[in-house]
C-alpha cells in the first residue's frame, strides 16, 4: 500500500509535467507540502508559470480548488466571508469565502495590503475562521498556495512576518534554461493553452483519502537523535550569523523536520538522513530569516547565508 500511494504522488508530479515545463524542483516542493499538510510561498517574476503550476497541481488531484486573485483593493472578507443580511428572517448570515477549499490558490498576495494578507493568518495556522463569536472549521486538507513577485517590483507589499512564518516552503521559480524554454514554445506552437489543462492530458490521479493515508505515513517516518539535533544546529547557526538579524525560530526547526519526513518518504526512506535536511533547508528557511541592513547593501542574499551555514555546521555521520 505504500508504494502505491508513493507512486500516485510521482504521478500527479507527472500529470502536472504535461503543462508545466522546467520547473521540477518546484513541483516536488508542492508535493512534500501537501505531504506535510504545509503552505507554499511560489515567487518569480510575471510569466514563469506560478498559477499554472498550482492550477496543474489541482487537476492532477481530486480536491476542491478556488483561486482569490489579490488586488489593492480586496478586502479581508474578500478571503474568508462575510456576514449577510437576509430581509426576509431579518437575520445575519455567514457566507463562506473561498478559503472555504482544500487548496486555496492566493494569486500574487503581496499586491494586496497586509491588513487582507493578515486574514489568512488564522486560516493558516489553525485551519478555522472566526465569525462573530464562532469557529469555523476548513475544510480536510486546506493547503494555502499563494504566489508573489519580487518585491523590488511597483505595487507589491512585503507579507508580514508572522504570516511567512506560516509558510512551510518558499519555492523560488528562476526563469527556464533554454531548452526548457524552447520546449514551451513548442507546444504553445502545437495548440496547448495553459486554460484548457483537460485538453493538455492532465488527469486527476489522487484523491483526498490517499493523500490523508500518504500523510499519515509520512509523518511516521523516523529520525535519529542526531538528525535531530543537526536540524536544530541549522537553525540556531541562523540567529549567530553576522549578515543576520532575525534568525529561525523552533517553529522553523518543525518545518524543517516536518519537510525532511516528506521528503524522505517520497524518497523511499524510512528515516531522515542528514541530506534530506540539507535538501530542504534553503525552501524551509530562506523567508523565516531577515539580514541586517549592512549585509543587503554589501548584496548579500538569503540563500548564500544558508549555503555557508550547511557548509560549517557539523554533519553527523
Amino acid at each position: 500500500m505504500t508504494d502505491e500511494l508513493r507512486q500516485k504522488l510521482l504521478d500527479v508530479r507527472t500529470e502536472v509535467g504535461k503543462a508545466v515545463v522546467g520547473q521540477d524542483g518546484a513541483v516536488t516542493g508542492l508535493i512534500i507540502a501537501l505531504l506535510a499538510r504545509g503552505h507554499v510561498l511560489l515567487e518569480g517574476v510575471p510569466g514563469v508559470a506560478k498559477t499554472l503550476l498550482v492550477r496543474s497541481l489541482s487537476a492532477a488531484l481530486s480536491l476542491d480548488t478556488k483561486r482569490v486573485q489579490f488586488t489593492p483593493d480586496l478586502m479581508p472578507g474578500d478571503v474568508t466571508g462575510s456576514l449577510v443580511y437576509d430581509a426576509k428572517s431579518g437575520e445575519f448570515s455567514f457566507r463562506n469565502g473561498p478559503v472555504f477549499t482544500n487548496i486555496l490558490l492566493a494569486d500574487e498576495i503581496n499586491r494586496t495590503p497586509p491588513k487582507t494578507q493578515s486574514a489568512l493568518l488564522e486560516a493558516m495556522e489553525e485551519r478555522q475562521v472566526s465569525v462573530d463569536g464562532r469557529s469555523l472549521p476548513l475544510p480536510e486538507p486546506f493547503v494555502v498556495a499563494a504566489t508573489q513577485n519580487p518585491i523590488e517590483y511597483e505595487g507589491t507589499y512585503t507579507l508580514p512576518e508572522a504570516q511567512l512564518d506560516r509558510f512551510l516552503l518558499k519555492l523560488v521559480l528562476d526563469l527556464p534554461e533554454r531548452d526548457a524554454e524552447v520546449e514551451v514554445l513548442r507546444r504553445h506552437a502545437a495548440g496547448f493553452s495553459p486554460r484548457d489543462l483537460h485538453a493538455a492530458g492532465v488527469r486527476a490521479v489522487l484523491g483526498a483519502e490517499d493523500l490523508a493515508r500518504a500523510q499519515q505515513a509520512a509523518a511516521g517516518v523516523g529520525a535519529s537523535p542526531d538528525v535531530l539535533a543537526y536540524a536544530v544546529d541549522l537553525a540556531r547557526a541562523t540567529r549567530v550569523s553576522p549578515s543576520v538579524r532575525l534568525g529561525v525560530s523552533p517553529r522553523g526547526s518543525t518545518a524543517l523536520l516536518a519537510a525532511a519526513k516528506s521528503w524522505a518518504w517520497l524518497s523511499g526512506f524510512d528515516a531522515i538522513t542528514p541530506d534530506h535536511v540539507q535538501e530542504m533547508a534553503l525552501p524551509v528557511l530562506r523567508h523565516r530569516i531577515q539580514l541586517r541592513p549592512e549585509a543587503e547593501l554589501e548584496g548579500v542574499s538569503v540563500d548564500a547565508v544558508l549555503r555557508s551555514i550547511l557548509s560549517q555546521v557539523r554533519v553527523p555521520l
